[in-house]
């Protein structure tokens, strides 16, 4: 059985390299991720979160993910958000491999902050909300964010092919701060998947996602 490493939103525990939100740390001029729209317009993912692998090292005793260095997860997520009249977004069926974008960076020295702003300079992003991992969940009824999730919100036995058996690489759950609400559809979540043989290999380029709400 997958062991399952929760994710805590600590917003009082200061500043940490793993965190959601925020800005992310990226390598001096290293170019923010972005698509390209059906019109051929460039847009900036979302920054959803990342993850300093040393943090997890104590709970991912199988040692799936590496140990060092910095994971971050962007997708299109902006109609969750609130923006309801964004094209592109993650449904609830599994997405391309150009909706998301998964880097790994074994090590982060020398690194930068990227903040993204709109021409008044608003960050595009809510504030960011530090994070401490776990072995087990927080409370009865805590947020379901975490690493190697169960697919307990898909309804179905597997997923369609050909993914079937791609373990739940990060899950998000629906939730909300001081300057944010996220709202998969109907207090859904929000999965990464990746195939067996890249999660193996480290490999984060071929990382899919996909909304569930039941």
């Amino acid at each position: 059985m997958d062991k399952h490493i929760h994710i805590i939103a600590k917003p009082q525990s200061g500043k940490k390299v793993s965190h959601f939100w925020g800005s992310p740390l990226l390598p001096p001029g290293y170019p923010y991720p972005e698509y390209t729209d059906s019109d051929g317009d460039r847009w900036p993912y979302n920054f959803i979160c990342q993850i300093n692998l040393a943090d997890i090292a104590p709970f991912d005793t199988e040692g799936k993910l590496p140990h060092e260095g910095l994971l971050l997860f962007f997708t299109k997520i902006d109609r969750y958000l609130g923006d309801f009249e964004a094209a592109d977004c993650i449904s609830g069926y599994i997405s391309d491999a150009e909706d998301v974008k998964v880097l790994y960076f074994p090590d982060s020295n020398g690194f930068e902050e990227i903040l993204l702003t709109d021409i008044d300079g608003t960050p595009l992003s809510p504030r960011g909300l530090p994070v401490i991992f776990s072995d087990k969940p927080e409370g009865k009824y805590c947020d379901e964010h975490m690493l190697f999730a169960p697919p307990t919100h898909r309804e179905w036995e597997n997923w369609d092919p050909p993914f079937e058996d791609w373990p739940i690489l990060l899950q998000v759950d629906s939730f909300n701060g001081k300057d944010f609400n996220l709202n998969f559809m109907d207090c859904g979540v929000l999965d990464f998947l990746i195939s067996p043989e890249d999660l193996a290999a480290q490999r984060f380029d071929n990382v899919r996602a996909i909304v569930l709400s039941t």
